[in-house]
């Protein structure tokens, strides 16, 4: 005798077999909807793609964009050069008199010497430094800001520096390093309303696409709401329809990203070798790539689903 336990199994296996056959079928039938009309597919992805490829294309802008602030400086450092008159221990004296304050972290001093021959080692200044009869250049001191200090502690820092009776000029590195900050912060934000946008856009196509879809089937549709199909399962062809849609048009936005990538890979090489491999410039994650394609398949289905919804309603008998 059969207990209630043994035949919930057999039942549950059948349930579950006809919804992997019902999603199959939904599958390709979704498929071949996209395949009956070539033309406006294509056009319909096309649109799409280029939509999520420009905030894709931001993004890329600004990875390399932060890669080039890091190369060039991503410290909120000092450059404090002093009178040419300074000797070697007055300069050793007042780099321990900084390196005793709290807000300091580090001081270096450099020497003539040394400052001169970083001159003679960029290109194009070796015949000029060897012409000079004696050596112009003072001693200049390295000032590290302590860990944590904030852009007005800095800037406090440097007034009280630059006050100093040894100091001729201070270069506050920090600056020009927090307008870059600031313009990458905008850059950011600019990106997200961007992203927003197009993907609102997005929707909006594929929406309408599925919506004329839907008109264009009513007949059918009818059919099988007279048959008793559910609003779920009359549903679900246009919601797979959706997420192919999405998911072709990620694979464009993807291609055009990487495509833009290649284009630029000479002029990047040829930049990077002039700063002497100091400059580290580089591509979109792999990473970002999936998660902009899975973006892409969610934004095709919402449209599908709001799209298929509205119609559905007003087609119900």
């Amino acid at each position: 005798m059969n207990t209630p336990a043994s035949m919930a199994n057999p039942i549950h296996r059948t349930r579950l077999a006809m919804w992997r056959r019902q999603h199959a079928w939904c599958l390709r039938d979704s498929l071949r909807q996209l395949a009956r009309r070539p033309l406006g597919s294509a056009l319909t992805i096309a649109v799409m793609g280029l939509a999520l490829a420009l905030p894709l294309a931001f993004l890329l802008l600004l990875v390399n964009v932060q890669h080039l602030a890091t190369a060039l400086g991503n410290s909120q450092s000092v450059n404090v050069f002093l009178k040419t008159d300074v000797t070697a221990d007055g300069a050793a004296k007042l780099a321990d008199s900084l390196r005793a304050r709290a807000d300091v972290a580090a001081v270096t001093l450099r020497t003539p010497q040394q400052g001169l021959a970083e001159l003679a080692a960029i290109q194009g200044f070796g015949a000029a430094v060897q012409s000079l009869p004696d050596n112009p250049l003072p001693f200049a001191l390295l000032v590290e800001p302590g860990t944590g200090t904030s852009r007005v502690q800095v800037e406090s820092l440097v007034a009280a520096v630059r006050a100093l009776p040894q100091v001729d000029l201070v270069q506050d590195n920090g600056a020009w390093r927090a307008r870059l900050d600031a313009l990458v912060g905008l850059g950011r934000t600019v990106a997200v309303i961007l992203a927003v946008l197009l993907a609102a856009a997005a929707v909006l196509v594929i929406g309408n696409t599925v919506r004329l879809d839907i008109r264009s089937r009513a007949n059918e549709i009818a059919v099988q709401q007279l048959v008793g199909a559910s609003a779920a399962f009359v549903r679900r062809p246009y919601l797979y329809e959706g997420a192919w849609y999405g998911l072709a048009a990620g694979v464009v936005a993807v291609l055009l990203v990487l495509l833009l990538e290649a284009v630029l890979a000479a002029p990047v090489r040829d930049l990077v070798t002039s700063y002497a491999g100091r400059l580290h410039f580089g591509g979109l994650s792999w990473v970002t790539l999936v998660i902009a394609l899975a973006i892409a398949v969610a934004l095709g289905w919402l449209g599908a689903w709001i799209a298929s919804s509205r119609q559905l309603a007003r087609l119900r008998p």
